[in-house]
């Protein structure tokens, strides 16, 4: 079947204002961390039989009328990015009549679309997690130039090796599982951030008030591990099926359900890294920052594979480009 190109034209033209609207969207994040105010956060009693981690602190002061306003508008502006966002993957896949998730282009576009969702849907049931929206939103604007610039494919039917129904199984886990890793890892370095941060307060090195004025109005180091963990958590199922899922269809349509080839090596691999992410959270010595630090590696073995192992490595893979 020959692609309409009319439908591949309107996908292109929903990137383009995608990126737009993202960018704007990090732009209010910015007015928002500039010209609203640091939560203040009430000190909390521990006694006897209080548990190790401290609870989250709490927020006792509203966010300035100017701050809220852009927190708002950041959120309008990426919801309406979504919309767009899934326009370019629906428009595509009209006009090629097939899931639109053959090829890095289109692959790397939907789990960006996973990520920015999974954000906008925290940040709605909390208000809080605005303040990191500019962190998340700032890399999925990067992540989506990069994509239009170096990934970017013509729209153009299934390869005959992909012409099977386990792509809709595999590869839309594979996304959904990367994509939720993806807000999971950024998570984990603003803990990392945080975490420091508070430490030299407590410790007394530095005094409430002295340190990175955008560190100082991000969530507390307990919520963003929370969300971090949460994330996490909800996105190594997932990816567990995907792995499964993809080793079954090896075998149906090579023979064999594993052959440690360079995809299947660091997919196993970025399984192995957030089995010891989660395992370490609940690991006395490992709670805190080093955990985290097992999940930005986590998130770098996947952008590694996805990138690395496509663009450079051999496999049997690489006919597509696929993730």
């Amino acid at each position: 079947m020959t692609p309409d190109p009319t439908l591949a034209a309107l996908s292109d033209t929903f990137f383009s204002i995608t990126v737009a609207l993202y960018s704007l969207a990090v732009v209010a994040f910015c007015a928002q961390l500039a010209f609203g105010r640091r939560p203040s956060r009430a000190r909390e009693l521990v006694g006897a039989g209080a548990p190790v981690e401290p609870a989250p602190a709490i927020d006792v002061a509203p966010e300035p009328t100017a701050g809220h306003r852009w927190g708002v508008l950041a959120m309008l502006l990426t919801w309406l990015g979504v919309l767009t966002h899934v326009g370019i993957l629906v428009t595509r896949g009209l006009a090629a009549d097939r899931l639109p998730w053959g090829n890095m282009y289109e692959f790397a576009t939907a789990v960006v679309l996973v990520a920015v969702v999974a954000y906008a849907l925290m940040a709605v049931r909390a208000p809080a997690l605005r303040h990191i929206g500019v962190f998340i939103m700032g890399p999925v604007v990067l992540a989506m130039v990069l994509i239009g610039l170096f990934l970017y494919a013509k729209t153009a039917p299934l390869v005959a090796a992909l012409r099977s129904y386990w792509l809709a199984i595999h590869v839309t886990t594979a996304i959904l599982g990367f994509g939720i890793f993806f807000v999971s890892g950024i998570a984990s370095v603003l803990y990392l951030l945080r975490s420091r941060h508070e430490a030299k307060v407590a410790a007394g090195m530095a005094p409430a008030g002295s340190g990175l004025r955008v560190v100082e109005r991000l969530p507390s180091a307990a919520a963003l591990d929370r969300v971090a963990h949460r994330t996490a958590v909800f996105g190594f199922p997932i990816w567990t099926f995907a792995v499964i899922a993809g080793a079954i269809w090896a075998e149906s349509a090579w023979g064999r359900f594993w052959g440690w080839d360079p995809k299947e090596t660091w997919a196993f691999i970025a399984w192995v890294v957030y089995a010891g992410y989660l395992h370490a959270r609940t690991t006395a010595g490992w709670r805190g920052r080093p955990a985290a630090w097992v999940n930005v590696v986590g998130l770098a073995v996947m952008i590694f594979n996805l990138l690395y192992v496509n663009m450079v490595s051999t496999g049997l893979h690489s006919y597509a480009g696929l993730s």
